[in-house]
């Protein structure tokens, strides 16, 4: 994750190497990162190690509520911020404070005297006091783990702010300094006619709201009202023969790859209870362990007559019978495909593109889908691959994304390839006590999809409003002319025609010189179009308040709700002491009357009265489309 971690140290010795090195470099001070779990279990040892040694450190201590290292468990003892307030001020630290994302609710909570409750967005400016102070020290930052947050929700066992975040496509540039400040994985990548952009994956979004500080306007919060459900399927003939269950010759071995956060151990946990229903053996061995929300999970599931029969939990090199690859970037890993061979491996493989974790850092990432859809197929029995984007699917037709992996049992059911009955399946969903009625619907559709691919599909776009225009130009002259369209509206026809005159002057000279080639035209009438299209105000107005944003926001949700946007207007925000950036504050839906007042003024764009274009950053910009 680029974040340039050193060391690695056993379960209670972090900060410890830092004792041995502290001497003999010219470094005065590191932070340690250091889990509420692992302080519960032995990391306070190393606080006190480090204070008897009087070394220069921060312990920044989370305080996630959870044992997020194995899966969420709870800890052995009660724990709380304050219980390590009070123990790590015991103990000898120089300072201590506590930094979380809700500062109210530490009020009328005892606190030792002299530590201060900041709010995170402090955290950096803390940091670069903290490692001025000499001695051991303590940032106790209080914020419940997102996987958690998530599980709880579903258990209406934590609080679910009734807001969602959303993204102006138009105006958002796709940088990702939204990923750089929020660190999160539901912020995904958009591929769009005018470039790859974001968007915010509500299945998965942990509502921590830290995205929209990226240094961006395109972000909106929806205030109030729901996700707009999505439609019924009325009664629908759709014939479904009964599946064939292989046989049970020995073990039958199943590995279920995904990505954390998502319900890749109910897989496993769904698979092993319909075993037990039919007194069969059977053994569950989750490889969970570190995997951060969208991090590699993989589960290990062996099915045989009798308990007797498993000697082992772990699938060996080269014998997994069943590959469910829930997330495709998994199953193209190494352990993945270890465990599966050309003699006697089906696989199916759900080829929705998740981008894993770097892409935060790295807004420009490629996903190699087709690389890896032909590394699965070479590795497993020939034509006994089947390729499906469950999740697009389970998403149309149950309303949310976390019913895929179901969705992808269902398939392999009715293929043949699940040597347990339908009956216990449906009973162990039943048992699983979470969402039914959705994970059956789910396992009722990869049946279908199963039998009818192309039915299945047709109906699920059927369900989905299209929002926008997600069809790309197929040619240079529906690019051109999509643009010309655009820039009339940016600004006037004679900035479109100054447009289309460049491209088809580029176009004319590369057609006579390289025999009728338009790569370098195609790039121009993409690229010219961006320095063109500057996003100043008067375009970010404009693009709140054409029509197209509000059509988004209302096919995708539904009740009364109130819009909130994200802004840092450059002649008022003021600008944060430590970094220098302009500070974004939350504006409510009056600002739309600004926004169509400003919409109007466009004519001013770079004359006497733009006032905005005389920053330094519409100079540049100005510039970089004259050059």
């Amino acid at each position: 994750m680029d974040r340039k971690t050193e060391t690695f140290t056993q379960m209670g010795g972090e900060g410890v190497p830092w004792v041995g090195q502290a001497p003999f470099t010219n470094d005065k001070h590191i932070f340690a990162n250091l889990g509420d779990g692992t302080y519960f279990h032995s990391g306070a040892l190393a606080i006190r190690q480090s204070i008897a040694a009087n070394v220069n450190i921060t312990y920044k201590i989370l305080y996630n509520d959870a044992v997020a290292m194995t899966g969420g468990q709870p800890h052995d003892g009660n724990l709380s911020p304050q219980d390590i307030a009070r123990q790590v001020m015991a103990e000898g630290v120089k300072k201590c404070v506590v930094v979380t994302d809700q500062p109210q609710k530490y009020e009328g909570i005892s606190l030792p005297t002299g530590i201060e409750v900041k709010h995170r967005d402090e955290l950096d400016a803390i940091q670069r006091a903290f490692r001025e102070l000499p001695g051991t020290t303590v940032i106790i930052y209080d914020q419940t783990c997102a996987a958690e947050k998530r599980r709880r929700r579903k258990r209406n066992a934590f609080p679910d702010p009734n807001e969602r975040v959303i993204i102006n496509d138009l105006v958002c540039e796709g940088c990702g300094d939204c990923g750089v400040a929020s660190n999160c994985v539901s912020v995904a990548p958009l591929e769009t006619e005018f470039g790859r952009k974001r968007t915010i994956d509500q299945s998965a979004c942990n509502k921590d709201f830290s995205c929209v500080k990226g240094f961006c306007p395109s972000f909106v919060t929806v205030v109030g009202g729901q996700l707009r459900k999505p439609k019924k399927v009325g009664e629908i003939a759709f014939d479904v023969p009964s599946a064939q269950i292989p046989p049970l010759e020995k073990t039958f071995n199943i590995v279920v790859t995904g990505i954390g956060g998502t319900g890749v151990v109910t897989i496993g946990q769904l698979l092993g209870m319909a075993a037990h229903l039919e007194g069969r053996g059977v053994s569950v061995l989750d490889m969970a362990g570190l995997a951060q929300k969208n991090g590699a999970v993989l589960s290990h599931i062996r099915i045989a007559h009798s308990q007797d029969d498993l000697t082992a939990t772990r699938i060996a090199t080269g014998e997994a019978d069943l590959v469910l690859a829930c997330d495709v970037l998994v199953a193209a890993g190494g352990e993945a495909l270890s465990r599966m061979s050309v003699a006697r491996t089906h696989a199916i493989v759900n080829t929705a593109v998740v981008m894993p974790a770097s892409f935060t850092r790295n807004p420009n990432l490629k996903f190699p889908l087709a690389g890896m859809e032909h590394e699965i197929r070479s590795t497993c029995r020939t034509d006994a691959t089947h390729l499906i984007n469950a999740s697009k699917l389970a998403t149309a037709l149950c309303g949310d994304s976390i019913a895929s992996n179901v969705f992808v049992l269902g398939y392999a059911f009715q293929k043949g390839l699940i040597p347990l009955t339908e009956a216990a399946l449906l009973r162990a969903i039943e048992l699983n006590g979470a969402a039914i009625e959705m994970n059956k619907n789910a396992f009722l559709w990869g049946k279908r999809a199963a039998v009818d691919t192309k039915r299945v599909t047709e109906i699920a776009v059927l369900k989905v409003e299209k929002i926008g225009t997600t069809k790309l130009s197929e040619s240079l002259d529906e690019m051109v002319a999509r643009r010309v369209t655009f820039l009339t509206e940016y600004q006037d026809a004679a900035y479109a025609t100054r447009y289309a005159t460049l491209v088809e002057t580029v176009r004319t000279t590369e057609a006579a010189k390289c025999g009728g080639k338009t790569e370098l035209a195609q790039a121009v009438a993409r690229y010219l179009f961006k320095v063109m299209a500057i996003k100043d105000e008067y375009e970010v107005a404009r693009l709140y308040t054409d029509g197209t944003f509000a059509e988004k926001v209302t096919q995708q949700f539904e009740g009364d709700y109130t819009l909130n946007f994200h802004l840092a207007p450059p002649l008022m925000a003021k600008k944060d002491a430590v970094t220098g950036h302009l500070i974004k504050k939350r504006y409510g839906s009056i600002m739309m009357t600004g926004f169509k007042l400003l919409a109007k003024l466009k004519g001013l764009r770079g004359g006497a009265f733009d006032v905005f274009g005389k920053t330094e950053e519409r100079k540049m910009e100005r510039e970089i489309r004259k050059d």
